[in-house]
């Protein structure tokens, strides 16, 4: 797996980001992640955002983090927001959101960034097991999705 930098506004960036929102909306039922985003969130040194290509050169999983602060959305200072998190479901099973979340978590600390955050939902089991096993542990929620039952948020410090 090659890990790349990209835009989020890269094409490879865009067509995976259609294939997770379309995942969403069939778990979710409510079209997809609402959740406000600009390309310029992930530019450094504000964010990044990373795609892993496989050996012919296919996009297989992405996955990007962008800088919060204390807001009225619930962050703190210093928090970077892991978003977009995905596996082509045929890659599915072979360590690449581990290694993709590592490569996440290293870039914000070295930007930084003191706690990294995220915001999953019950319908996705794999995410929560994902997460808790790499130490992310529950926190007080945040973002778009905070009032949401089915909203669960997660923290881990860099």
């Amino acid at each position: 797996m090659n890990i790349h930098r990209v835009s989020y506004d890269h094409p490879d960036a865009v067509k995976l980001n259609d294939e997770v929102q379309a995942e969403y909306d069939i778990r979710y039922g409510d079209g997809g992640d609402a959740t406000p985003m600009d390309p310029a969130d992930f530019r450094p040194p504000n964010g990044v955002y990373l795609i892993a290509y496989d050996e012919h050169g296919t996009p297989v999983a992405s996955g990007g983090w962008r800088v919060q602060n204390a807001n009225g959305e619930g962050n703190r200072d210093g928090d970077a927001e892991l978003k977009r998190m995905y596996v082509i479901e045929q890659m599915r099973g072979r360590g690449l959101a581990r290694r993709l979340l590592a490569a996440l978590e290293d870039d914000a600390r070295a930007a930084g960034r003191l706690r990294m955050v995220l915001e999953t939902g019950t319908e996705q089991p794999e995410a929560i097991a994902l997460y808790t096993s790499s130490g992310y542990e529950p926190c007080e929620k945040f973002g778009y999705y905070r009032f949401h039952d089915n909203s669960r948020c997660y923290a881990k410090a860099l």
